[in-house]
């Protein structure tokens, strides 16, 4: 029996050359889900895209604190230690995160079927209180999204401090959310150096082994683009080369992995 696995872009919006790409894969059946950054300038003219692949795969909010859409925006640092420190108004969080839903929806027609976060901001302490604060104002009768549980990382990729970094900052998120109502993802990997020179194939291919049924991995496609302002483009580059290529769904086929929607409407 093959294993279901939930293969998400994030940054969606973030750049038309990162949006293309991932539009070009999922078209193409080689991803089931991507995460938006509602924010950008580039939403309003992309989201009709999108639209298109209603039911074919899930499309969530990719939560934003860090990349400089808005004036609001500050390095991951800032948020990491005024979340330890407990330093952050909840209120004003909650007013950022109901901002970002509604222009997802305003521009999708719809509520996100899941809530990530751009550098898992979603899931720091203080700020995850400010998303379950948003998601009971938003949604009071649609069914409620899932979740990305960043405490949940299975698998270290190529970055052993990197994750067990992740996991203590967000120690304790998949609990809460759970105790709530909402779906987490309970395997989760992709998590890696973002270098060009990283072995993206040969990382794929031990994430699609160890899986577990009903999983979730992230990834940073996008068509090749010098961005000066992306740290990480040409890892971008290398993924989608990857991903659209023979020898992914080769893999694929031999892990006995499926790419599936996570969302609830996927599991009827």
């Amino acid at each position: 029996m093959s294993k279901r696995l939930t293969l998400c872009a994030d940054d969606f919006a973030q750049s038309p050359a990162i949006s293309q790409g991932i539009l070009q894969l999922l078209q193409a059946g080689r991803l089931s889900a991507t995460s938006v950054m509602s924010q950008s300038p580039f939403w309003p003219a992309l989201a009709p895209a999108l639209q298109e692949l209603r039911g074919q795969a899930d499309i969530g909010l990719h939560f934003n604190l860090t990349h400089p859409f808005t004036a609001s925006a500050r390095p991951l640092p800032y948020w990491l230690l005024r979340s330890q420190l407990r330093c952050l108004s909840v209120d004003a969080l909650r007013v950022q995160f109901l901002a970002q839903i509604d222009r997802f929806t305003e521009h999708f027609g719809q509520l996100p079927d899941f809530i990530d976060g751009h550098q898992h901001v979603h899931a720091l302490p203080v700020v995850r209180r400010a998303l379950f604060a948003a998601l009971e104002q938003r949604w009071t009768a649609a069914e409620k999204p899932y979740l990305r549980a960043p405490d949940k990382l299975a698998h270290a990729g190529d970055s052993a401090l990197k994750a067990r970094v992740l996991q203590g900052l967000c120690l304790g998120f998949n609990a809460q959310a759970q105790r709530r109502g909402y779906r987490t993802t309970g395997w989760f990997a992709g998590l890696y150096s973002l270098r060009a020179e990283a072995d993206f194939a040969a990382l794929m291919q031990g994430w699609l082994s160890a899986c577990a049924e009903h999983s979730l991995l992230m990834c940073h496609p996008g068509l090749p683009a010098v961005d000066l302002q992306d740290p990480i483009a040409a890892a971008r580059g290398q993924e989608y080369a990857y991903l659209q290529s023979s020898q992914f769904a080769e893999v694929c086929q031999a892990a006995n992995v499926q790419l599936s929607r996570f969302s609830p409407a996927a599991a009827t």
